[in-house]
């Protein structure tokens, strides 16, 4: 360990912070801009990235086959939009209004003979295929939103990287390492943020207690005598005045109320609430653009969409889930908590709400969303009662919108069931590649936590993708 870094760890520690910044998951800091009255201000790129945790069906969503049987397409007809090609479930009245916005990718594919969520999750957030895991295991390759936490770091929020409601399953439906950094240490790891039973749709959300607020005077005093100790050495010790300027950026950084003011939604106007719906997922999208506002760089946002008050079966985290009878879960084409006729409404709500507030707020331009489950499901529905659908890691399709990606597109297509690409294929290694790409993270990682050069991912970014 260099000098620097020990003083660094020795800063940290001597503020009363070094656990917070250097032990706990997701608590890293970097260096944003200051603007004139010295507040910061966001100098990167952020990321909401919407997992639909449990593999929503392509056919029955954003790649539909209405000229399939019966037996293929389902029950469901496309809504008209105005983009060649992109054919949307006709319960997306809201998204068919924004196709201006996004692009849709209608040819992801899992490489490999997959058919799990453990695995198929941890190919989409690790963007490697080539690995396979064992739960929990360090030194294996970080997801997603902990590579953006090391390249981008905020200073505005001492959380670089959330997880707003964890998937739940042991190892069924969560990615196996979604609580680790991997090798790049657990400072890395994503801070996880409500639960089925306490989410910010509910009136008694609590945040955690990491933004609960602090003991100023206590802080300040600690602040002034560590000051007094270092000013006599500033003028003659550079390595010093790193470790004041450090220890100040520490202080700044954990004083910030942006952080704490994310949480309270009651600030915003009710038809802003309203608007991206009352429900689980639409509090989680709306709390995430206010944590990105707050200077998180990546946040995962579980597109659980609640559960029916008339059905309340199944893990609450997995809405995507959509076996029907076999698994118990009801009729996929219903409005029970398993059904489209329950979830869909729901995320057109939420999606179409987060994607024009970006848009009206400017902060569209700087701001990636991406939206996808782990895999889709079979483009044929199963003969059984109640109807649904299997997994499918042969296509899938994602839609992705802002930081740099053209709206009004469609990428890649399937054949006419749905079963697999047969143009333009995207590998999760290549979505990855395309995720560093629009927020402007170098594929090949310099060196990771010890020092080693790796590939962040064996992909590459579809470049067709950015405007």
């Amino acid at each position: 360990m260099s000098d620097f870094e020990l003083n660094r760890r020795q800063a940290l520690i001597a503020s009363g912070l070094g656990t917070l910044s250097l032990g706990m998951p997701g608590m890293v800091m970097g260096a944003d801009d200051v603007d004139a009255s010295g507040n910061a201000v966001a100098s990167d790129k952020s990321c909401i990235f919407i997992l639909l945790c449990g593999g929503p069906s392509h056919v029955d969503t954003w790649d539909m086959k209405p000229d399939a049987p019966l037996d293929y397409r389902g029950p469901y007809q496309p809504i008209a939009t105005r983009v060649p090609g992109m054919r949307l479930n006709e319960m997306h009245t809201r998204l068919a209004q924004l196709t201006d916005e996004f692009t849709l990718i209608n040819s992801l594919a899992h490489p490999g003979a997959i058919s799990n969520h453990f695995d198929a999750m941890h190919n989409l957030l690790s963007g490697r295929s080539d690995q396979r895991v064992e739960q929990g295991k360090p030194n294996e390759q970080p997801y997603l939103g902990s590579f953006v936490a090391k390249h981008k770091p905020s200073t505005r929020n001492f959380v670089s990287n959330a997880w707003l409601i964890k998937c739940v399953g042991h190892p069924v439906f969560c990615a196996p390492n979604i609580g680790i950094g991997g090798y790049l240490g657990s400072a890395y790891a994503p801070v996880f943020i409500g639960a089925a039973d306490n989410h910010p749709a509910m009136d008694d959300f609590t945040p955690p207690q990491i933004y609960d607020p602090y003991d100023e005077a206590r802080f300040e005093e600690r602040k002034s005598l560590l000051g007094r100790l270092e000013s006599s050495r500033l003028d003659r010790d550079q390595q010093v005045k790193d470790w004041s300027d450090l220890r100040l950026k520490t202080y700044d950084a954990l004083t910030r109320v942006e952080g704490r003011e994310a949480f309270e939604l009651h600030r915003e106007p009710d038809e802003v609430r309203q608007r991206y719906g009352m429900h689980p997922l639409g509090q989680n999208l709306l709390l995430a653009r206010r944590m990105v506002e707050s200077g998180v760089r990546f946040v995962t946002v579980n597109g659980w969409t609640g559960q029916a008050e008339h059905d309340k079966q199944g893990p609450p985290s997995s809405s995507w889930d959509m076996h029907g009878g076999n698994m118990g879960m009801g009729n996929a084409f219903g409005d029970g908590s398993f059904g489209m006729g329950f979830c869909l409404p729901r995320l057109d709500q939420a999606l179409s709400a987060l994607l024009s507030d970006l848009k009206q707020s400017g902060m569209l331009e700087n701001t990636l969303v991406v939206a996808t489950g782990e895999f889709g499901r079979t483009p044929y529905v199963l003969k059984q009662d109640p109807p649904g659908r299997q997994h499918w890691p042969q296509c899938f399709s994602a839609i992705m919108a802002g930081a740099g990606i053209k709206g009004g597109y469609v990428h890649g297509k399937s054949n006419k069931y749905g079963e697999h690409p047969t143009d333009d294929p995207v590998r999760p290694e290549d979505l990855a590649a395309t995720v560093y790409r629009a927020l402007d993270i170098p594929i090949n990682d310099p060196q990771d936590a010890t020092g080693i050069s790796r590939s962040l991912t064996t992909g590459e970014p579809v470049m067709d993708l950015f405007g």
